[in-house]
C-alpha cells in the first residue's frame, strides 16, 4: 500500500528522465548495466574459488585431520574458533555503562563531541560524493574536462583505508577472542559493496536530495517484508510513520521543477539503482546482525568486512585494467586526488563515530543525529550544487522528516513502556 503512491508518483519523472539519460554515456561500456554485470563477474571468479575451497576443506574434515603450518589460518578462515553465544545481545554492541560519578557537563562534552564528529563526516562525505560523481575535473576555457567514472574505485578507497584504520584500534585495542569463520564476512561484505556502487551511480541520474530522501523511506519496504514474509505484527503508529514516509516522497517526486538538468533529474534508472543500493543494504545488516551472534566487538566486524571487500574490489578493478585507469585519472588531476582521499577518510572516521556515538548514548540518540544530518545534507546539497526545490517539495521533505522523528519518539516510548511488561508479556515486532 505504501509503494503504490511513490510509483505513481516517480512515473512522470522517469518519463522525462529517460529522454536526457543517454547523454550520461558516452559509450555501451558506460552503462551502468553493463558495469554491474562485469563488476559482479570479477567478484564471481573469485567467490566461487572460494566456495569450492571451503567445501573441499569441510568434505575433507579438516577440522580433525589437518596438520602443517597452514592449519591455523584454514582453521579460522573456514570453521573458526568459537561456538556461538547462547544469547544474540552478547556478540553485539557492549551494554552502554550509565555514568554515575560523570558529571553532566562531561556528558554534555561528549554528545556534542559525537554530534560534531557524526555531522562533520557525513555532512562532508556526502558534499564531495556528489562533486566526484557529478562534476568535471581540469575544466578550462577551451576544455570541458572529464568525468570520473569509475564508482568501483571509489568503493575501493574507502575499503582500504577503513580497514587500515579498523587493523590498527583493534591492534591497539584489548578485544574480545575471535571466533566466527572468516569466510561469512564475505556475504556482508559483498552486499556491502554491491550497495556501495549502486549509491555512487546513483548520482549519475538522481539528484543528491532524491538519493537522501530514498534512503529516509527505506523503513517502507522493510516493514512490506517484515509482514509478508516473516509475518511480523506492526504498531499502528509504525504504520502511520510509513504512510507519511510515503506522502512526503511523493510530494517531492511530483513537485520537481521542469526546467532540471541532466545531473539533478530522476530516471528510471536511479530508481533502479536505488532500488539495488536498498535491498544490498538491508541484506548487509541483516546478515551483520547474524554474525553477531559470534562474539565480536563492532571494530572486529569492520575489518572482517573491510578485508573481504578491498579484496573483492582490488581483483575486480586488476581483472578489468580499471586500477591503473583510476589511479592515472588521480595522476592527471591532484583536486580529484584530494576529494577521493578525503571521501574515504571522512567514510572511515564517520564509521568510529558510529560506534562511539551508540555506545555511549544508545541507538535513539545516534538516530536523532543521523536524520538531522540527512536535512541538512538535503539543504546543503541545495545551495552548493543549486538544485531546486520548489514550496511543495519543501513541504515534503519537512513531512517525510517528521515522520522520522515521529517513529524515534514512538519507538523510545514503546521500549519504555516494555521495560515494565510483565515477564509472560511481549511487545510487538518492531522495526
Amino acid at each position: 500500500r505504501f509503494c503504490i503512491p511513490l510509483l505513481l508518483a516517480s512515473l512522470p519523472a522517469m518519463a522525462a528522465g529517460e529522454e536526457i539519460a543517454p547523454a550520461l554515456q558516452d559509450s555501451w561500456g558506460d552503462f551502468w548495466l553493463f558495469r554491474f554485470f562485469v563488476n559482479a563477474a570479477g567478484y564471481a571468479s573469485i567467490v566461487v574459488p572460494g566456495f569450492l575451497l571451503i567445501q573441499y576443506f569441510k568434505r575433507r574434515n579438516y577440522l580433525e585431520t589437518g596438520r602443517g603450518i597452514c592449519f591455523p589460518v584454514i582453521k579460522s578462515c573456514v570453521f573458526g574458533s568459537e561456538v556461538k553465544s547462547v544469547h544474540q545481545d552478547d556478540g553485539s554492541l557492549p551494554p552502554r555503562a550509565e555514568p554515575t560519578e560523570s558529571s553532566t557537563a562531561r556528558q554534555v562534552f561528549k554528545l556534542l563531541f559525537c554530534a560534531a564528529g557524526l555531522q562533520a563526516s557525513y555532512l562532508t562525505w556526502g558534499v564531495l560524493q556528489e562533486r566526484v560523481m557529478t562534476r568535471t575535473y581540469g575544466a578550462t576555457e577551451t576544455d570541458p574536462g572529464e568525468k570520473f567514472k569509475d564508482s568501483q574505485f571509489l568503493v575501493f578507497m574507502n575499503r582500504i583505508l577503513a580497514f587500515t584504520v579498523a587493523g590498527l584500534y583493534c591492534a591497539l585495542t584489548k578485544q574480545p577472542r575471535h571466533g566466527a569463520p572468516m569466510y561469512k564476512y564475505s556475504f556482508a561484505s559483498l552486499s556491502n559493496i554491491l550497495s556501495s556502487w549502486c549509491q555512487y551511480e546513483a548520482l549519475k541520474y538522481i539528484s543528491f536530495p532524491t538519493q537522501v530522501l530514498a534512503k529516509a523511506s527505506k523503513v517502507i519496504p522493510v516493514m512490506m517484508m517484515g509482514k509478508l514474509v516473516s509475518r511480523k505484527s506492526y504498531e499502528y503508529w509504525e504504520y502511520l510513520t510509513a504512510a507519511l514516509i510515503s506522502v512526503g516522497v511523493s510530494m517531492f517526486l511530483l513537485s520537481s521543477a521542469p526546467n532540471r538538468t541532466v545531473s539533478t533529474v530522476t530516471t528510471f534508472s536511479g530508481i533502479v539503482l536505488l532500488a539495488g543500493y536498498i535491498i544490498f543494504d538491508s541484506f548487509t545488516s541483516n546478515w551483520q546482525d547474524a554474525l553477531f551472534t559470534y562474539k565480536m566487538s563492532p571494530v572486529q566486524m569492520m575489518f572482517g568486512v573491510n578485508v573481504f571487500s578491498c579484496l573483492f574490489t582490488v581483483g575486480s578493478l586488476l581483472e578489468q585494467g580499471a586500477l591503473l585507469e583510476s589511479l592515472r585519472f588521480m595522476a592527471r588531476h591532484s583536486e580529484f586526488t584530494a576529494h577521493a582521499v578525503l571521501l574515504s577518510v571522512c567514510s572511515a572516521c564517520g564509521q568510529l563515530f558510529i560506534f562511539y556515538t551508540i555506545n555511549q548514548f544508545g541507538a535513539a540518540v545516534f538516530t536523532i543525529i543521523m536524520t538531522l544530518r540527512q536535512a541538512f545534507a538535503i539543504l546543503l546539497s541545495c545551495l552548493i550544487y543549486g538544485h531546486t526545490v520548489t514550496v511543495v517539495g519543501g513541504l515534503g521533505i519537512a513531512v517525510v522528516f517528521m515522520a522520522l522523528f515521529l517513529r524515534v519518539y514512538a519507538r523510545s516510548r514503546m521500549k519504555k513502556r516494555s521495560k515494565k511488561l510483565p515477564p509472560g508479556e511481549t511487545p510487538v515486532q518492531k522495526v
